[in-house]
Order: structure tokens, then C-alpha cells, then sequence
């Protein structure tokens, strides 16, 4: 920034006055703005910065991906379905038979990896 004479010949240096007093709220109509542009809260503190704004603001003007590469993409999660454990006295006789059967089963799983790890340390 430049540096301004004022009308009495006094000379002031507007960058400096915007470089210190930018983390201050804003006075205006605005509520919630300091004076950089960031949205701040009750208490000063940013909640969305002024580059996050311009950001958003030219990703909805733009509508090619290279203008939209830096922004985050959101992470998805599948769906995994949660193990539903039945329970015992609701079951016949059958279906506690293919229970046990298949707990058995992964027992013996879990046996044979252990193994199998055991053998590939030996080597």
C-alpha cells in the first residue's frame, strides 16, 4: 500500500493500520466479520476464513474440476451391516446346532492363522 499525505501534511501509511487492526470485528451492518472478511464468532474467534469463502464462492462460478482441485473431497463410508447376535432361546435346536458349528469353525480359523504366523517367524 502507499503511503497518503493527509490535509494537515501528516503522512499515513494505510497498510500498516490494515495489517494491525485486521483480527478486530468489523464495524458496519455486517454482524459476525472482522475486518479481513473472516466470519467470527461471539468471541472473536474465526469460524470460516475469507479464503475459504472466496474458495466456495469461485467453485460455484467455475464449474470445471481443475478450479475445484483443492477443495476436500468428502470421505465416504460403506454401509457395513452390524453382526446381529441371536439370541439362544429363540432359536430351535437346529439353527443353536449351526450356531455352535459355526463358532467352532471360527475357532479353528483363528488356530490355523496363529499357526501360520508361527511358522513364518521360525523362517
Amino acid at each position: 500500500m502507499t503511503v497518503y499525505r493527509s490535509e494537515m501534511g501528516k503522512s499515513v501509511d494505510m497498510g500498516s493500520i490494515i495489517q494491525k487492526n485486521e483480527k478486530v470485528r468489523a464495524v458496519g451492518n455486517v454482524k459476525n466479520l472482522n475486518a479481513r472478511g473472516d466470519t467470527i464468532d461471539a468471541f472473536g474467534k474465526v469460524v470460516q476464513p475469507a479464503t475459504d469463502k472466496v474458495s466456495n464462492s469461485y467453485g460455484k462460478t467455475v464449474g470445471n474440476r481443475s478450479a475445484n482441485a483443492n477443495k476436500p473431497q468428502p470421505k465416504i463410508q460403506p454401509d457395513v451391516p452390524k453382526q446381529v447376535t441371536p439370541n439362544p432361546a429363540e432359536l430351535l435346536p437346529e439353527e443353536l446346532e449351526l450356531e455352535e458349528s459355526l463358532d467352532d469353525d471360527l475357532e479353528i480359523e483363528k488356530i490355523k492363522e496363529e499357526e501360520i504366523k508361527k511358522a513364518t517367524k521360525k523362517k
